[in-house]
C-alpha cells in the first residue's frame, strides 16, 4: 500500500511535466507512492499529454489558474496517505528520490516537512537549493544556492522546506492548517514551516534526495513583475501571521532595515514601485478582518518555540552575510 502521495501541481507546463512525471516512473520504489498531477486551467495541451501519455496518474483538472498554494491543498486533501510530496513539474528526479525522503520523515514523529538536494538544471554539480532559511531582516534565501553540491552532503535541520521538491506528514498540516491560499505563490513554504515550528515541529533537509531544477518555469523568470508583486506582499504576510506583536517590536529595526533594502533593489530594477505596492497590499491584508483571522494565536506553551526561532533569525541573518 502506498504510504506516500506525489502531488505534482501544473500550469501550462508542456516544457517539463513529461520529463518530471517520466523521472518518476522510472524510480523503483514504484510501490512506495502514487502520483497526482493537479492542473491549474493550462491551455497548452499539458493536460491532454498527461491523460494520454499517464493514465496511471491520478489527474484533477481546476477551471482556471487558482494558484500555487490553492492546487497543492486540492493534492492534500485528496491524498489518503500518510505522507504528501509536493514536485514542481519543472523538476527531474534521480534514483531513491522518494524512498529517501520517505525514510527521512519516518526517523522521528516531530519531523514535519524534509526538502531535498536541489541541482541546478544547468549545472548538475551546483546547488539549487539545500533547505530554506529565513532571518531577522524578513529575508527568505535558498540555503546553498550556486555552491558545490558536495559541500552539502550531509542531512541537517533547517528553517523550512522548499515546497518544489519536499515530503510533508499530513497529520501535521491537518493540526496547524494547510498552505495559505492568501498566498497564491511564492513564501508559502516559508509560511507553513514557520508554523510548524511554532507548534514545536522540525524541518530536515536530506541530501540523499535529489532533483534537478529549471526554477521560474511558470512566472518566466527569476525577477519579474508578476513575481516581485507577490512576493513582497507574502513577505508581510509571513512576519503579520507569525510572529506575536512584541517579537514583530523587538524585531522591527531589522525589518525596516531589510525592506528599504529590498524596495532599494527592486528600484535599480525598475520596479521599485511595485514591490511597495505588495508590501502595503500586504500590510492592509494583515489589518484586514481575513487578515487577523489568520495570525497564529499566541499560546503560552510555545514560548520556548518562540525563543529557539528568534535564535535561528539571528543565526541565519550570520549565515546570509558571511556566506554559509
Amino acid at each position: 500500500m502506498a504510504e506516500v502521495t506525489v502531488v505534482v501541481p501544473n500550469y501550462n507546463g508542456i516544457k517539463y511535466i513529461g520529463g518530471c512525471l517520466d523521472s518518476l516512473y522510472r524510480l523503483e520504489e514504484q510501490e512506495l507512492f502514487r502520483v497526482l498531477v493537479v492542473d491549474n486551467g493550462s491551455v497548452d495541451g499539458s493536460v491532454k499529454l498527461v491523460q494520454e501519455k499517464y493514465p496511471q496518474a491520478e489527474l484533477i483538472c481546476l477551471p482556471e489558474n487558482t494558484g500555487f498554494c490553492h492546487a497543492v491543498n486540492v493534492g492534500v486533501r485528496r491524498a489518503q496517505t500518510p505522507f504528501v510530496l509536493l514536485l514542481n513539474n519543472d523538476t527531474v528526479v534521480l534514483p531513491d528520490f522518494v524512498a529517501a525522503l520517505y525514510r527521512a520523515i519516518s526517523k522521528d514523529g516531530k519531523i514535519f516537512a524534509v526538502s531535498s538536494m536541489m541541482l541546478d538544471w544547468n549545472d548538475h554539480d551546483r546547488i539549487d537549493g539545500a533547505g530554506d532559511r529565513y532571518c531577522v531582516l524578513g529575508w527568505a534565501y535558498s540555503r546553498g544556492k550556486g555552491k558545490p553540491a558536495s559541500a552539502y552532503d550531509k542531512p541537517a535541520q533547517v528553517f523550512a522546506a522548499c515546497g518544489g521538491a519536499s515530503i510533508y506528514r499530513k497529520s501535521v498540516m491537518e493540526e496547524i492548517g494547510y498552505f495559505d491560499e492568501a498566498h497564491f505563490a511564492y513564501l508559502e513554504d516559508i509560511d507553513i514551516g514557520y508554523r510548524a515550528r511554532i507548534f514545536g515541529y522540525t524541518n530536515w533537509y536530506e541530501p540523499k534526495a535529489r532533483v534537478l531544477h529549471a526554477g521560474s518555469a511558470a512566472s518566466g523568470s527569476r525577477y519579474n513583475e508578476f513575481k516581485t508583486r507577490l512576493a513582497s506582499f507574502n513577505s508581510v504576510l509571513v512576519i503579520g501571521k507569525n510572529m506575536p506583536v512584541l517579537q514583530c517590536l523587538f524585531n522591527l529595526p531589522f525589518l525596516l532595515a531589510g525592506f528599504a533594502i529590498k524596495t532599494c533593489f527592486f528600484a535599480a530594477k525598475k520596479m521599485g514601485i511595485l514591490y511597495l505596492k505588495g508590501v502595503l497590499g500586504g500590510l492592509k491584508r494583515m489589518v484586514s478582518k481575513e487578515g487577523r483571522a489568520s495570525r497564529v494565536r499566541f499560546c503560552r506553551k510555545h514560548l520556548g518555540n518562540y525563543f529557539a526561532i528568534q535564535g535561528q533569525l539571528y543565526l541565519n541573518f550570520f549565515r546570509l552575510f558571511l556566506k554559509k
